[in-house]
């Protein structure tokens, strides 16, 4: 039984066969690959995106989906093991899991991360519970770790504007925010640009470092693929001949004292028409969405030539229904 729950579920040999399919069938094929099969969805936390590109996987390939948000119609979630549960979470994960296992084809989680150390947001315990208690295949709507749909999509995004990814100069640059975001999406883009051999700049302010260990599996997934992956503090340097610039809010590094006001402290590294400028001339821009106009992003850059926000976002569909029919192949 397959999982999609990180990158480590497809590796680079799964990443090409899911991208490969999603950009066949977005030319044309609509195949109704999902009659009676059912889709479960559980909602820790909100989505716009998410939440439609599954639907509409579901309801294109002729099958459905269950939503379930926790919390709200749905009993609060216990994961903590060993716990005494006499708070307000009335179930827990080993039951809920198993039990809507035998209700659907696939499950799929969206749980953020709690944000109070970046080694318990790597352990992601609500998306491995879910995993190690489901008995029908588990993806990821995102996670304390990884949002790899998100990721997918991007790859897709770049590969239909410039054909290959091999060699190709990306720049995954931190933004300003009003407040600290999980290191979900910035991990993924990483991990998959790593995976399809890009050569990856990750650029940030001092005390925002990514995670030890997601920053080994992206190096080691660009030295299998022939990519390459660099850590500056300089983002102009960072974007200097780039073809693709991924700006994302993340918050510090909870290892270098930083407390999470410190979002705020470098209003300069906001994705500006400038930096772009430094970029190669057919670069384009990407983000996940949503996105802070004029704190994160400049509109002049979210309106300008290099946006490619929204081709991003309709392709979340595309990398998902693929990888469902993945999952569901094996």
């Amino acid at each position: 039984m397959r999982h999609a729950t990180g990158i480590s579920d497809f590796g680079i040999e799964g990443l090409e066969e899911i991208l490969a399919r999603a950009i066949q069938w977005k030319a044309g094929a609509h195949p109704k690959h999902l009659v009676d099969r059912i889709l479960g969805m559980v909602f820790f936390n909100p989505s716009l995106r998410t939440r439609a590109s599954f639907e509409a996987v579901m309801a294109r390939g002729g099958g459905s989906a269950i939503v379930l948000e926790v919390g709200n119609g749905v009993w609060k979630l216990e994961d903590r093991i060993g716990a005494i549960m006499d708070g307000d979470r009335a179930e827990h994960i080993k039951e809920a899991a198993p039990v809507l296992a035998r209700y659907v084809d696939l499950l799929a989680v969206r749980t953020f991360a709690a944000g109070a150390s970046d080694e318990e947001d790597h352990a992601d315990p609500v998306m491995n519970g879910f995993r190690n208690y489901s008995t029908v295949p588990t993806l990821s709507m995102e996670s304390a770790r990884e949002h790899p749909c998100q990721g997918l999509a991007d790859l897709m995004t770049a590969r239909e504007t410039f054909g290959s990814t091999q060699g190709l100069p990306v720049t995954l640059t931190w933004a300003p925010h009003i407040k600290p975001l999980p290191k979900a999406v910035p991990n993924s883009f990483l991990l998959t640009a790593a995976a399809a051999g890009c050569e990856v700049r990750v650029a940030h302010p001092e005390g925002f470092e990514l995670q030890g260990e997601v920053l080994a599996q992206a190096q080691a997934l660009a030295k299998a693929s022939g990519g390459s992956v660099s850590l500056t503090k300089d983002q102009g340097e960072a974007a200097a001949g780039s073809r693709v610039v991924y700006a994302k809010a993340w918050g510090p590094s909870t290892a270098g004292g930083l407390k999470a006001e410190a979002v705020k402290d470098h209003p300069d590294w906001i994705c500006s028409p400038e930096l772009m400028g430094k970029a190669a001339k057919d670069a384009i821009f990407m983000h996940c969405l949503p996105v802070r106009r004029n704190v994160e992003v400049a509109d002049g850059v979210l309106d300008g030539p290099w946006s490619r926000v929204v081709d991003e976002a309709e392709n979340r569909f595309h990398v998902q229904r693929s990888l469902v029919q993945w999952l569901l192949e094996a």
